[in-house]
């Protein structure tokens, strides 16, 4: 028994060695060989896209390997498809499915930050549920208000869809506040925060507590560092600001 739990435990060891790379290995289907894939990423200035890296798809399979010092949002681009794939690229064995015709659909999958991207879009995407089942039902009665003019339908049904809008928006942040507060190892936690923290009516103190219940890795990303930089400057004087003049 003795010798099995080393066995693993050596096992375990070497496993979590070896991730030091990621490599992404993708199933695409309804492309032709030959068709490119591309690994992109946004540059420094946030100004736009650009390519770390580019294979081309062989037998409907890709494959793409390299090192990154922390996670962080990248999309893939394939040449002939309509729309990019975003997932969390960090080292470890990233699992894509895609096929041409459903590239929205696309499948991710091999990593905890890839994972949890998944599930809290799922979590995302029923809590915007009603919002979509009202725009498919009153699609056609605002096609036909809007092409006869009729302003009573289209104020009724703009001031319905901005309730429900309005509804939707205070449970999803609620939603973001909470995995945010329960996943301090999860990259999505840090990126919460991160859009916290340019919200000018946040509590500072909520901030603060939430960036540090965070794990330290998060908290020394890129992400992590853009946040402690906005505390830090939340607890400053403001700028330009000036003591009161002393009276005579």
């Amino acid at each position: 028994m003795k010798k099995i739990i080393l066995f693993l435990s050596a096992a375990a060891i070497l496993t979590s060695c070896s991730k030091d790379k990621y490599t992404i290995s993708g199933t695409a289907t309804g492309f032709e060989n030959g068709k490119t894939v591309i690994l992109e990423t946004q540059d420094e200035k946030g100004m736009g896209l650009i390519a770390v890296d580019t294979v081309k798809i062989e037998n409907g399979k890709f494959e793409i390997e390299g090192k990154v010092a922390e996670p962080a949002f990248h999309t893939l681009q394939i040449e002939g498809a309509q729309g990019k794939i975003p997932f969390i690229l960090e080292n470890g064995d990233i699992t894509i499915v895609v096929n041409k015709d459903t590239i929205q659909k696309s499948k991710i999958s091999g990593t905890y930050s890839n994972d949890e991207f998944v599930k809290f879009n799922e979590e995302l995407t029923k809590v915007q549920k009603p919002l979509m089942d009202f725009q498919t039902k009153n699609m056609q009665t605002m096609q036909t208000a809007q092409q006869t003019k009729d302003t009573a339908v289209i104020n009724s049904l703009m001031k319905e869809y901005s309730k429900i809008q309005a509804e939707i928006g205070v449970t999803s942040k609620a939603k973001y506040v909470d995995y945010a507060s329960t996943h301090p190892k999860s990259f999505i936690s840090v990126l919460i925060i991160q859009g916290m923290s340019s919200d000018p009516t946040v509590d500072s103190k909520k901030l603060e507590s939430m960036f540090n219940g965070l794990d330290e890795s998060l908290k020394n990303a890129k992400p992590g560092k853009a946040v402690k930089e906005k505390l830090t400057a939340m607890k400053s004087p403001s700028v330009g600001a000036t003591a009161a003049p002393a009276t005579k």
